[in-house]
């Protein structure tokens, strides 16, 4: 999974990560956006337009939020 959506985005909901993505992979749920990592292409297009700086490369998502890791993915096996 390239990039993964934290917790700041809960309750955010400004959606200019979706608006800059090239390939659709950003979906709005109840409470926030969600990334699927099976479209995501790494580009990093959705990290610099989020206002709460709720986006990392998975690879660098803060310890406290690594359960976003999953819940993104989650999201996309419902």
């Amino acid at each position: 999974m390239p990039f993964v959506i934290t917790s700041p985005c809960e309750g955010e909901k400004n959606g200019s990560c979706v608006e800059v993505c090239p390939v659709d992979c950003i979906e709005e749920g109840k409470d926030m956006f969600y990334i699927d990592p099976d479209i995501c292409i790494d580009c990093g297009a959705c990290e610099p337009v989020c206002p709460v700086e709720a986006i990392y490369p998975d690879d660098e998502v803060p310890e406290e939020e690594a359960q976003y890791i999953e819940l993104n993915r989650a999201y996309f096996e419902e």
